[in-house]
């Protein structure tokens, strides 16, 4: 009988199960540097350079500030209080892509802002100033505030438009719930 099995036993080797190699014991980054490194290491088929600038985004959202991700003055689109709002003005607050317009008044201080929400309605006349539609509770954000103070400021204020200030109190930009959002989602 041992003849037997020396003799079957090499041939019954490739019916017998194949022995697993040894698991490869799992990597724990131990520092943010470290979870960086394996991050650029994971191949794109795993993690999407889109997925690899969210995860950058919500890693890095600590040490942002309002400066960082806000829209610098003369950027933003302003209307004068005594401005009538005809086509040729709606058509430019409309062409300009925002949502919130700041207000000014006869010395350039803001007075209010207004929102394309109260220009949706079909009431208005060809007469109608800037005035009437003026909401003046106006939120406002230092340039060092810091995202997650804005992030509370919105909970809080349920605003989503903010004029920033600097240290002298002076009207540098604006930030909005969709400098946010796409910070943090493109």
């Amino acid at each position: 009988m041992r003849k037997f099995v020396k003799f079957i036993d090499p041939k019954l080797e490739k019916y017998r199960p194949k022995k697993s190699p040894a698991p490869t014991p799992k990597y724990t980054p131990k520092t943010l540097p470290e979870f960086i490194d394996v991050l650029k290491r994971t191949p794109r088929n795993i993690l999407s350079s889109t997925d690899r600038a969210r995860i950058a985004a919500i890693m890095s959202f600590d040490t942002r500030t309002v400066a960082d991700l806000m829209i610098p003055k003369n950027q933003m689109v302003f209307v004068d209080k005594k401005e009538i709002l005809g086509p040729l003005v709606l058509d430019k607050l409309y062409k300009s892509g925002f949502t919130n317009f700041p207000v000014t008044d006869s010395k350039g201080k803001v007075a209010g802002v207004i929102h394309t929400e109260a220009l949706n309605t079909l009431e208005i006349k060809k007469t109608d100033r800037a005035e009437k539609y003026l909401d003046k509770n106006v939120q406002f954000l230092h340039l060092t505030d810091s995202l997650t103070f804005a992030v509370e400021e919105i909970e809080r204020t349920n605003s989503y438009y903010f004029l920033v200030l600097n240290s002298n109190e002076t009207m540098v930009g604006c930030f909005t719930i969709q400098n946010l959002l796409d910070y943090l989602l493109n």
